[in-house]
């Protein structure tokens, strides 16, 4: 009898202990304090996702009080890094920060992508949006999307390969619509991520690129490529001389991308609201909201039933413009 009433005493002090762990919102609970939180990243380094994720985990360490270390998983446009947060522990400390691509595109157009983001994943929160665009590369002497169809009409005979970061992504159906609406011969050349393929733009190995306003600004910017045309509903304030696809007449694109940070399913809910918390520290200190303003996302903090929403949404919008292009998954 002694024994059993030590036994449930201990069991009372020990869950008593952990709820106390709990509510006080703190993330090592499974390790050390002072553990790192590893925050996955599914393109290589020096791309835009790798200089936001970047850019966030220098303020995050100091309002989490422990080192967040970015680990670049890069290839199959960010399948790597969504496996690896499905194989971590549910313990706040490995964390994901992706764009739309990886959770509500890749589910649509691969088989068996070897996770499921609806099921494995839970989003934490959303800081941005930004737009994908379509660029034309230095030796390229197209000024607007109009004078690059008549230049690859004369000069290419109707027919050009335009990169795109990842395969069958919302890049490569882009250019599908362009190739249809413009009566032009056009192929995505998938790239294992924007920093090839730009370093391919810049040596004018290809004539064009289309990815994410982040990716291609810098270079924008310093003259090197020529941003032609971003999707949206309204021009962005980076580039407000480039018209959006709906002006050229190209509808249907106004529904913007995601950035934002997941976490694998059943991790606690106080170190999900933590980290949020944190998130949103950080997206208010103005050199952090300069930096990704002028790196072309628009900076808005998501807490997690807002970004869960707007997640849902976009993976609908996509999913019926996927099955409305025939593409079947591979």
């Amino acid at each position: 009898m002694l024994k059993s009433t030590w036994s449930g005493a201990t069991r009372l002090v020990r869950g008593l202990f952990a709820a106390g762990l709990l509510a006080a919102g703190g993330l090592a609970l499974a390790q050390p304090a002072g553990t790192p939180i590893r925050l996955l990243v599914g393109f290589p380094a020096g791309g835009g996702t790798d200089v936001i994720a970047r850019t966030l985990a220098e303020k995050l360490k100091d309002e989490l009080g422990t080192s967040v270390v970015v680990d670049n998983r890069a290839g199959a446009g960010g399948q790597i890094a969504a496996q690896a947060l499905k194989a971590a522990p549910a313990d706040g400390h490995t964390l994901f920060l992706s764009h739309d691509h990886s959770i509500s595109i890749l589910p649509l157009v691969v088989k068996n992508p070897g996770f499921d983001a609806a099921r494995d994943f839970v989003p934490v929160a959303g800081f941005a949006t930004f737009a994908n665009a379509l660029a034309v590369s230095g030796g390229t002497p197209a000024k607007s999307v109009n004078e690059y169809v008549a230049w690859v009409r004369k000069e290419r005979g109707g027919k050009d390969t335009i990169g795109v970061p990842a395969p069958a992504s919302i890049p490569e159906f882009l250019v599908k619509l362009i190739g249809a609406k413009y009566k032009i011969d056009v192929q995505a050349a998938p790239y294992r991520g924007s920093a090839p393929m730009l370093a391919d733009m810049l040596g004018n190995q290809i004539s064009a690129g289309i990815g994410s306003v982040p990716d291609f600004i810098e270079n924008q910017k310093a003259g090197k490529i020529r941003v032609v045309a971003v999707i949206g509903d309204k021009r962005q304030a980076v580039l407000p001389q480039v018209p959006t696809f709906a002006e050229l007449g190209l509808a249907g694109l106004e529904d913007l991308p995601y950035y934002g940070i997941f976490a694998p399913v059943g991790t606690p809910q106080p170190v999900i609201d933590r980290f949020g918390v944190a998130l949103a520290k950080v997206l208010k200190m103005p050199d952090v909201r300069d930096r990704l303003t002028a790196m072309g996302l628009s900076v808005e903090y998501m807490p997690q039933g807002q970004f869960a929403g707007r997640v849902r949404s976009y993976t609908q919008t996509w999913a019926q413009i996927i099955k409305s292009s025939g593409f079947q998954p591979q």
